[in-house]
């Protein structure tokens, strides 16, 4: 599609937008601005697509590891949301679309691994019975996590850590070993400097409407229960998440889209009609608008000169990083591990965060690789971000000598695989969506530019598509606003 491509409404070549980074929200950005979703029906602009690596897709990648294929970042999609989804379906994965065939997982804590307790929000309990049966608390917290029932309300104003909020209510135990590891998957992060708007906003909704938490919890799942939703929580894709962005990628360049890899771009100029890109190799690209997909850091260091409050607050942002050992054994070499795989508490003092029985979990796995048994583990978090300095055999044995005492693997795997994702995951402190408003605002004053991707909105898959799709939407917004003062 080349600078005379006509609007599909009006006279005039379409405008020409650059997608700054190719990761999953740029190039769902790319894709709407494109017509290549399906979403518009029709293209809303010219698009170049610049990534600064060798690859598409950011934190969704899929490998090899001992001749089987497996996903090496994000392994699943949240479905009950539906843009990652429906992007899938869109780009011709509707068929590999997949549920787990198992969502049991398991809490490794107080010495054993332990159910994971029925009827939470985010380890936050709505049923005092379910907790004590799985065994996860002490006696001692769940004494302490009853209390919530007669104490007096806990004032949140517009936002708290979770860790807080969830400690005055029920006590630090519920913190430590329920909260933490959940929102530790998640976010890699802290429960104690998370905030609650931001990564838990169905439960700040509670904090403010109820006094007692169990009680609200109790109440918001009730509900949920009575508008049950069929679609299965989570979806994964037949061959590995990461075949999503290649399939993105396919029906943009389809649709007309240039997609150029290896392309960093090292400077942003706003100029009298729109915007000039440098690139790492010194090419001038002009555009009438642009999409910066790139994380905060990135993103603050391009707009330094154009919005320098903006990337002040972004420089601000925080990341943290965590490895995924990827571990293949031999299936007749293996006792019985059932489940998805567990959770451990950072409380416990384990090496490994979580692991994840990939075998179990995906069928399309033990489908391809009926003899192999495939598992991952994951080690590392924010403020413990030196673990991932230790080379791949230590980090191998780490997750080993855990997994043994955990699960009662003693069996060496065949092969194995250390993937580290440095800076992978921001934090959303408390605070975090006053920071993203007061960014938003600032570069609201700059008509063609939006950001997007994990730092703002939501870190899952879906979120992030849908705030390439929002970016992509606020730059031919103001391309139709100029139009419009224009006529």
């Amino acid at each position: 599609m080349d600078s005379t491509t006509q609007r599909p409404s009006g006279p005039g070549p379409l405008p020409h937008v650059l997608v700054i980074g190719g990761g999953i929200a740029g190039l769902a950005a790319a894709a709407r601005l494109s017509g290549a979703d399906g979403s518009t029906g029709e293209p809303q602009a010219r698009v170049t697509l610049l990534e600064a690596g060798p690859r598409l897709g950011g934190k969704l990648l899929s490998g090899e590891v001992g001749g089987v294929g497996v996903d090496l970042g994000a392994e699943s999609v949240l479905a009950r949301r539906p843009e990652g989804v429906d992007l899938a379906r869109a780009v011709g994965l509707a068929d590999a679309l997949q549920p787990p065939t198992t969502a049991k997982a398991a809490i490794w804590t107080r010495g054993a691994l332990r159910p994971m307790p029925t009827g939470h929000l985010m380890g936050v309990p709505g049923d005092l019975a379910a907790l004590a049966a799985s065994g996860v608390l002490s006696p001692e917290g769940l004494a302490r996590a009853a209390e919530d029932s007669t104490l007096p309300r806990t004032e949140v104003g517009e936002d708290v850590a979770v860790g807080a909020y969830v400690a005055s209510r029920l006590g630090r135990e519920v913190v430590d070993r329920l909260v933490e590891p959940l929102l530790g998957g998640v976010y890699a992060g802290r429960a104690d400097q998370i905030s609650l708007a931001a990564a838990v906003p169905q439960l700040l909704a509670i904090a403010r409407r109820d006094r007692s938490a169990i009680e609200g919890v109790h109440a918001a799942l009730e509900v949920a229960a009575a508008n049950a939703n069929p679609t299965p929580v989570f979806m994964g894709i037949d061959g590995g998440i990461g075949r999503l962005p290649a399939a993105v990628a396919a029906a943009c360049r389809a649709a007309g889209v240039e997609i150029r890899t290896d392309t960093p771009v090292g400077e942003l100029r706003r100029t009298q009609d729109g915007w000039t890109a440098v690139t790492g190799a010194g090419e001038t690209l002009r555009a009438d608008g642009v999409v910066l997909a790139v994380p905060a850091t990135a993103a603050a260091r391009l707009l330094a000169a154009t919005a320098p409050r903006a990337a002040a607050e972004l420089g601000e942002v925080e990341y943290a990083g965590m490895a995924l050992v990827t571990l293949a054994f031999r299936r007749a070499e293996l006792g019985e591990l059932r489940g998805s795989g567990f959770l451990v508490p950072p409380v416990d003092g384990r090496a490994i965060k979580a692991s994840t029985f990939s075998s179990n979990k995906w069928g399309w796995l033990s489908d391809s690789a009926p003899d192999s048994f495939l598992l991952r583990t994951s080690l590392g978090r924010y403020g413990e971000e030196e673990v991932l300095d230790h080379d791949d055999a230590d980090l191998i044995e780490r997750s080993l000598a855990d997994l043994r005492e955990a699960a009662g693997i003693t069996a060496r795997p065949y092969a194995q695989t250390v993937t580290r994702w440095r800076a992978g995951l921001p934090q959303y402190p408390v605070g975090h969506p006053q920071r993203v408003e007061r960014i938003e605002a600032e570069l609201g004053l700059l008509p063609g530019l939006a950001l997007c991707g994990a730092a703002y909105h939501g870190v899952g898959i879906p979120a992030c598509i849908a705030d390439g799709r929002r970016a992509a939407d606020l730059v031919t917004g103001a391309f139709r606003a100029k139009e419009t003062m224009g006529a």
